[in-house]
């Protein structure tokens, strides 16, 4: 799993409109937001860079978050 730290994603329009954009390059990844950590996790095949550029593309800044155990 990937986890986003997306600081700019403020509210549910933010995380409907970023979920949307992560589904659309891989309709089969797992999807999990905090907005209130403003953090975004992913599960997915592709690369975590593919993603980040799908955040970005929506003019936010997506930023990878080491790995924790969760």
């Amino acid at each position: 799993m990937i986890e986003f730290r997306v600081e700019d994603m403020t509210s549910n329009l933010c995380v409907g409109t970023i979920v949307d954009a992560i589904k659309t390059v891989d309709q089969d990844a797992l999807v999990e937001v905090d907005l209130k950590e403003h953090l975004v996790r992913v599960d997915s095949a592709l690369a975590a860079e593919d993603i980040e550029i799908a955040i970005s593309n929506l003019g936010y800044t997506p930023v990878i978050e080491p790995q924790q155990g969760w």
